[in-house]
Formats: C-alpha cells, structure tokens, sequence
C-alpha cells in the first residue's frame, strides 16, 4: 500500500533490503488529489509483488527513471507491459516508448509538474525531479544522488567524482527543499544535507591524497582503501574501492591539468 509522504507523492518500499539499498529501493508514485492518475518514479527491482502494489496504485501516465541501476529499474518493462505508460530515463537505452529525459525539462503529468536536474556523479546518467515547483514547494526525488542515509557511491564504470562534486554544488544552490531519496527516510533541507556531502566527499579526497602520499603514486586501490577505510564492512568493501578509484583518477586529472 503506497505510503503519504505529502499531497501529491507517496511511496512504495521495494522487498530488496541490503548494505547499498537500505531498507530497500523508494518507488515514488506522484499525482494530485483527484486527478485519477499517477506517474511512477523508479519502479524498482524486478519483484512481481512490488508491481502489483504500483499497478494498484492508479492509472499510471507515465513511468521515470532517476538512473539505470537494476534496483531502479528491473521492473521497468513488466511496469510498461502492464500499464502501457512510457518509460523516460536519462539515458535512451532505459527509455521504452518514451523520449530520453533532458536537463531543466518540464514535466506535467497526473496533475503534478516535475523539472528535471541532471545530476550526474554517482552514475553518468544521474537526474533529479523538482516536484510542483510553484503549487507544492519544496520536495525533490534524488535518487542515490543523496540518500536518506550515509552517502552514496561513485559507481562503476561511468562514476565520476568530478560530476558528483558539480552535481552537488548545483542542488545546494536549489535552496531547502525536503528530500525524498531512492533509498532511506526523507531529508528535511536539500541545502544542507548538499553542503554535508560536498564536505565529507572533500574530506575524503584529501585523505587519499595523504594516503597516495605515504604509500605512493604507484599505491594499488586496495592498499589506499585499507589505509582510509581501515574499519570498511567487508559487505561494502567494493563501493569504497570504487570511490577510492574514482578519487585517485580525479587527482590524477588534476595533476594533469585536466578540469576537474
């Protein structure tokens, strides 16, 4: 049963709990009191379940996704199968009888109107949604760009730490909005929980710098992971390598004077 999170969007917890996915992937479904339909945000893994619970949840206009991530979208075409609604992602490979997503597009749909952000960073393909940026101020769909908890990782193969660190500063400047992520609890001011990340990913940045320094250049990703994750879980050992790569290549970058 979807849950109320506001007037116009409530959710539906995916059964996919984990170390990556917290209690389990967030599939929004959006529309006005009323109004008689809804748009889905990320349907989520492939979970017959799940989909019978967003099928139940009205006529379905139209199906979006925030990034291609198999927690996202694996029910994407039963979702499209079953209701007919389009699928838009970001990336058109994700796209199913629907258009690619573009950056600052304005969406009506089920009586709710979304702006897409593109936020790339923890995937190449990363966007946002403003929801009833005049009606209903204030609330923004994240995706794993920021998470209800923790901080999200810079994925391989297309991760880039140098996108995720414009991305940021791009939603800081968005002001206060509420947060709904792709995973965890909601987040009450987008600005600060913004300014959160950029600090903790800068932090972090320099702590591989120190640890490259001490083991040096030719230190392997494990070896800088042992040394600034000293502690990791074994469970999400891999995402912390994964930033760790992704860091090492910004600084390399960097050093080359390549824009970061």
């Amino acid at each position: 049963m979807p849950i109320p999170l506001s007037k116009v969007v409530r959710v539906v917890l995916a059964p996919n709990p984990g170390p990556m996915t917290l209690d389990g992937t967030n599939s929004y479904v959006l529309g006005a009191p009323g109004f008689g339909s809804v748009v889905i945000v990320d349907p989520g893994p492939r979970n017959a379940g799940h989909v019978d619970e967003l099928v139940g949840s009205g006529a379905v206009d139209l199906i979006l996704i925030t990034h291609f991530h198999d927690d996202h979208t694996g029910a994407s075409a039963e979702l499209h199968r079953r209701t007919g609604a389009p699928v838009r992602a970001f990336d058109p490979a994700f796209c199913i009888e629907g258009q690619p997503l573009s950056d600052g597009e304005v969406i009506d749909a089920a009586g709710v109107r979304l702006t897409v952000v593109a936020t790339p960073g923890h995937s190449a393909d990363s966007v946002c949604f403003v929801v009833d940026a005049e009606k209903n101020p204030g609330i923004i769909l994240t995706g794993d760009t920021i998470l209800g908890s923790g901080t999200t990782v810079i994925a391989r193969p297309d991760g880039s730490l140098a996108a995720y660190l414009s991305s940021l500063r791009r939603l800081r400047e968005l002001g206060s909005l509420t947060v709904f992520p792709g995973h965890g609890p909601t987040l009450p001011d987008l600005n600060t929980v913004s300014g959160e990340y950029l600090e903790h990913r800068l932090r972090r940045l320099e702590e591989v710098r120190s640890a490259r320094g001490t083991l040096g250049a030719g230190a392997s990703i494990s070896a800088v992971t042992d040394m600034v994750y000293p502690d990791i879980d074994p469970s999400v050992r891999f995402a912390a390598e994964y930033s760790v790569e992704a860091q090492l290549e910004y600084l390399a970058s960097a050093e080359n004077g390549v824009p970061g």
